[in-house]
């Protein structure tokens, strides 16, 4: 799954704290969303989503084989 957080959050200068914060998980899990190496629950993929104020499509994208 790919994902345009790391996009999102620097055309908004948001740090990964900051999105951590608002979406109420450690900075170390949106680095680790970021870098693919952990997929979100559908909760916290709707979170940060609604944070960026697009829906959760636009955030997150299937790869192929996904």
């Amino acid at each position: 799954m790919n994902n345009r957080i790391k996009v999102e959050r620097a055309e908004r200068g948001v740090t990964q704290q900051q999105l951590a914060e608002a979406v109420d998980v450690s900075r170390q899990t949106i680095v680790a969303i970021e870098k693919k190496q952990f997929y979100p629950s559908t909760p916290l993929a709707l979170k940060i989503a609604r944070y960026f104020g697009k829906p959760v499509e636009s955030i997150f994208m299937l790869e192929d084989g996904d």
